[in-house]
């Protein structure tokens, strides 16, 4: 055999060694993440999880799926749903999910994400059609709750959690629309008038109070004004009696000292003042003819 021939033999035999060896080692060696599990198939019968890390693998013989461990989040687009009141609403929302069975999420269940959509689609439906279409609007975050339930519930033999159910958007018909539009603007129109009605009822309030204080002030003005001047009243009458009884004693210390002669000249001095006016008739006392008499006898001593 020439030895080029030779050559060329052996050459190829050497990259097919390379190729099979490169071939064995690409299938041999795997580098699992951290989020990542590998289960894996040994002749078809499982033989566990394997990984984080370096995983090992028998070319050929063992087969390996992986599963991301991370939770996920697929979203179900909008699906028309009959309520309780045969009203037709178009819903879509978003679930959460997570796995926490590798070997069940690949042995349980052939596309559990498919299959899980499909469950949470029928679900939505079954969920809406035992509502009213009030309660729809009104209790998002019941029905939310009720779709993660119902959801958990198939899904947990299949090793996957689900963590979230979050609808996203609930459109109503339109003619409901239209009333809801109606009625928000109602609704408007009704807070407007309370609100104004309250504020005139408050300015009211306010008013009243306020003439009531002042005339509250008022009259307790007025009671201290009528008592400041009874009170002074009463001490100038206090003072006045006081003058009174002052000038009385004053009178009476004077009289005294005044004897019968005094007295007769006083009355002589006042007729002598009545004979100086017009007046045209007299009145004597009755004890001026005895002054006299007294005046005459002290005359003549």
């Amino acid at each position: 055999m020439p030895t080029g021939t030779v050559t060329t033999t052996v050459l190829c035999v050497v990259a097919f060694v390379v190729v099979v060896l490169v071939f064995f080692l690409a299938n041999a060696i795997r580098i699992v993440n951290e989020y990542q599990r590998l289960v894996v198939f040994r002749l078809g019968r499982c033989v566990g999880t394997k990984g984080p890390g370096l995983v090992l693998l028998i070319p050929i013989i063992d087969r390996a799926v992986k599963a991301d461990l991370r939770e996920q989040v697929r979203e179900v687009p909008h699906q028309v749903s009959i309520t309780k009141d045969n009203a037709p609403i178009s819903i879509d929302f978003l679930w959460y999910f997570k796995v926490m069975d590798p070997t069940m999420s690949v042995i349980g269940v052939a596309n559990f994400e498919l299959s899980s959509a499909g469950m949470a689609t029928t679900t939505l439906r079954s969920v809406i059609g035992g509502i009213p279409l009030d309660e729809v609007l009104s209790q998002r975050e019941h029905i939310n709750q009720t779709l993660r339930l119902k959801l958990d519930e198939v899904t947990e033999r299949w090793g996957v959690k689900v963590t979230n159910v979050e609808i996203r958007e609930i459109i109503p018909p339109k003619d409901v629309q239209d009333a809801m539009n109606k009625q928000m603007s109602a609704e408007r129109i009704r807070r407007a008038v309370v609100t104004e009605s309250e504020g005139n009822r408050d300015a009211a309030i306010n008013v009243a109070t306020g003439h009531k204080q002042a005339t509250i002030l008022q009259a307790e003005g007025q009671k201290q004004s009528a008592i400041l001047e009874a009170e002074g009243q009463k001490q100038a009458q206090v003072l006045k009696a006081d003058g009174f009884s002052v000038a009385l004693e004053k009178i009476f210390a004077a009289a005294k000292t005044i004897d019968q002669k005094t007295m007769t000249l006083q009355y002589f001095e006042t007729l002598k003042n009545l004979g100086q006016g017009a007046s045209t008739k007299f009145i004597f006392p009755m004890e001026f003819t005895s002054m006299i008499e007294n005046f005459v006898k002290a005359k003549e001593k």
